[in-house]
C-alpha cells in the first residue's frame, strides 16, 4: 500500500471542512433561539470539538472502527492511538495516512454529537450535557458507526448502504433529540409564550458554512480525489439547491416566502443526500431534495400541534431526512456510479430497499431506546434541567456567566 499525494490532500481539506460545520452548526441553532441563550446554544455545539474531539482519539475511534467483535463492537486494540499513525490502514482509506482517515471520522463524530443539542436548548444544565454528551458518544454513536461502516459491522455485512452518515449520523442524532425531549419536558412557557428566533441573519450565515462544509462531509466519504468524489459533491450541491427551493415554495403557499425556511430546506437537503451522494447518479438528487422539504416541512408543522417541545426540529429535519435518503438510497442507488454499491429499485433490485428499511428501523430503535435510558440514568443521578429561575434569567448568565450582548456578568 503506498500514500496518495492527492488522496491524502482531499482528505485532510475534506477533514478541515467538516470541522467548520460544527461552528456553522452553532450559528444555526445560535440564531433560533432566544436572545438570553445565544452563548449557551453555541457552546453546546463548540464544546464538542474539545470533548468529543479529546475522547475520539482516546478510545472512541477504536470503538467505532477497531477490529470487530461479534459485529457489534470494535475493539480496544487502537486506544489512544495506538498503531493508528503515517502509514495507511489496511482496511479504511487504503491510500491515506490512517492518521487522517481517524481524523476525518473524528469530525463526523463531533457534529454528530452537537446536532441533537438543538432539542435541549434553553433548559439543560451544561453539566448534565457534557455528562450525556461522553455517555451517548461511547453507547450509541461508536456501537451504531461500527455496525455501518466499521469492518465486520453487521449492517455493513448484510449490505445496508450509507455513504456519509444518513443513519450513524442523522437518523442517530434526529432521533435521540426526539426521546430527549420527551425526557426533559418543554421549556418554560412552552407553547404559551413567543420563542421567535433572535438573529436569522446569523442562521443563514451558519447555513452557508454547513452547506460549504458538507462537501467535505459527502465528497470527502469517497477517500480519493477521483471521480467519485466529484459525482458525490455535484450530488451534495442539487440535493441542497432542490429542497431550499422546494421550502421556499411550501412556506410561500401557507403564508410567506421565509428566509429561516430556505436556510432549512437547505440543510435538510444536504441531510438526505448525505447516504445517497456516492451511490447515486447526481440527477436523482432532485427529487431526493424535493421529497426531503415536503417531509420536513409537514413534519415539523405536525411536531409543533402535538406541542411536544423539540426546540429546533432536529427530529424533522435529521432524524425524518435521514430516514428519508436512506430510503431513496435504496431507490435509486446505481452501481454505475459506484461499483462498491449496488442497484437500487428503479435498477431492478427490490433487496436494496429492504436493507435499507431495516437499517433505517434498526437505528431509529437503537438511537432512540438507548438514548432514552441514558437521559433517564443522568436524570436521576444529577438532574438534567436548570432551575426555573436559571430558565427564567436564561442560560447564558445563570451557566456561564456572560452575556452575548454585554460581556461578562458579576
Amino acid at each position: 500500500m503506498s500514500i496518495s499525494a492527492g488522496d491524502t490532500a482531499w482528505l485532510l481539506i475534506s477533514t478541515a471542512m467538516v470541522m467548520l460545520m460544527t461552528p456553522g452548526l452553532a450559528l444555526f441553532y445560535g440564531g433560533m433561539v432566544r436572545k438570553k441563550n445565544i452563548l449557551s446554544t453555541l457552546m453546546m455545539s463548540f464544546v464538542m470539538l474539545a470533548l468529543v474531539g479529546l475522547l475520539w482519539v482516546l478510545y472512541a475511534y477504536s470503538l467505532s472502527f477497531g477490529p470487530d467483535r461479534g459485529g457489534i463492537i470494535g475493539a480496544l486494540d487502537w486506544i489512544g492511538l495506538r498503531g493508528v499513525g503515517q502509514a495507511p490502514s489496511s482496511i479504511y482509506a487504503t491510500t491515506t495516512p490512517h492518521l487522517a482517515f481517524m481524523l476525518f471520522q473524528g469530525m463526523f463524530a463531533v457534529i454528530t454529537v452537537a446536532l441533537w443539542t438543538g432539542a435541549v436548548v434553553e433548559r439543560m444544565k451544561f453539566s448534565a450535557l457534557l455528562v450525556m454528551s461522553v455517555l451517548w458518544l461511547t453507547f450509541v454513536y461508536a456501537p451504531l458507526a461500527h455496525w455501518v461502516w466499521g469492518s465486520g459491522g453487521w449492517l455493513a455485512r448484510l449490505g445496508a448502504l450509507d455513504f456519509a452518515g444518513g443513519t450513524v449520523v442523522h437518523v442517530n442524532a434526529g432521533v435521540s433529540a426526539l426521546a430527549l425531549a420527551m425526557v426533559l419536558g418543554a421549556r418554560k412557557g412552552f407553547p404559551r409564550q413567543p420563542m421567535h428566533p433572535n438573529n436569522i441573519p446569523m442562521v443563514v450565515l451558519g447555513a452557508a458554512l454547513l452547506w460549504f462544509g458538507w462537501f467535505g462531509f459527502n465528497a470527502g466519504s469517497a477517500l480519493t480525489s477521483g471521480g467519485l468524489a466529484a459525482s458525490a459533491f455535484v450530488a451534495t450541491n442539487i440535493a441542497a439547491a432542490a429542497a431550499a427551493f422546494t421550502w421556499i415554495v411550501l412556506s410561500w403557499i401557507h403564508r410567506r416566502p421565509s428566509v429561516l425556511g430556505a436556510a432549512t430546506g437547505a440543510v435538510a437537503g444536504l441531510v438526505a443526500i448525505t447516504p445517497a451522494a456516492g451511490f447515486v447518479p447526481p440527477i436523482a438528487a432532485i427529487p431526493i431534495g424535493i421529497g426531503v422539504s415536503v417531509i420536513g416541512y409537514y413534519m415539523m408543522l405536525l411536531r409543533s400541534r402535538s406541542k411536544l417541545d423539540e426546540s429546533l426540529d432536529v427530529w424533522a429535519v435529521h432524524g425524518m431526512g435521514g430516514t428519508w435518503g436512506a430510503i431513496a438510497t435504496g431507490i435509486f442507488a446505481s452501481a454505475a456510479v459506484n461499483s462498491a454499491g449496488a442497484d437500487g429499485l428503479i435498477y431492478g433490485n427490490a433487496a436494496l430497499l429492504g436493507k435499507q428499511v431495516l437499517a433505517v428501523a434498526v437505528s431509529w430503535a437503537f438511537a432512540f431506546g438507548a438514548t432514552w435510558v441514558l437521559a433517564k440514568i443522568v436524570k436521576a443521578i444529577m438532574g438534567l434541567r436548570v432551575k426555573e429561575e436559571e430558565e427564567e434569567v436564561g442560560l447564558d448568565i445563570s451557566q456561564h456567566g456572560e452575556r452575548a450582548y454585554g460581556g461578562i456578568t458579576r
